[in-house]
């Protein structure tokens, strides 16, 4: 019966890179979305880039460098296209594990957890992604970086 499920296992990598591809858009639009990612009486809302501009002021609450909230958004919007493409696919897995553990450590870990699990299912893709590969359907197998 293994032999009969190998066949499946470039499906199985391409599921699952579309998965914590679509889930890091929808993660990280609204952080780069302006302005419609607040509703309009937002006091953020007829700024241009409000969005990224209200999520960098939040991770320097944080106590983190504000600089790391435009690689946070980048890597959650941008790394998420990237990553339904299939291209640059583990070099974007481990930005994206590095980010969600950033996550998890700084703001999850402080509710439980159950709010953790979310952020660390994604951290068990990524890395599976890392170490997998991007798969057969992937632009990376077309131009040569698999």
């Amino acid at each position: 019966m293994s032999r009969w499920l190998n066949r499946f296992q470039p499906w199985g990598v391409l599921l699952i890179r579309l998965v914590l591809g679509v889930a890091m858009v929808i993660h990280g639009y609204p952080k780069v979305a302006s302005p419609g990612a607040f509703h309009a009486s937002h006091p953020f809302a007829a700024l241009g880039h409000a969005a990224l501009d209200h999520y960098v002021h939040f991770i320097a609450t944080l106590g983190l460098p504000a600089w790391l909230a435009y690689v946070s958004a980048f890597t959650e919007f941008a790394g998420g296209i990237f990553l339904v493409l299939g291209l640059l696919t583990r070099f974007v897995s481990f930005l994206v594990a590095i980010n969600m553990l950033v996550a998890i450590a700084v703001v999850d870990i402080h509710q439980g957890y159950f709010s953790s699990e979310y952020p660390l299912a994604l951290v068990a893709i990524a890395i599976m992604l890392l170490f997998a590969g991007p798969g057969k359907a992937a632009l990376d197998r077309k131009i040569g970086f698999s």
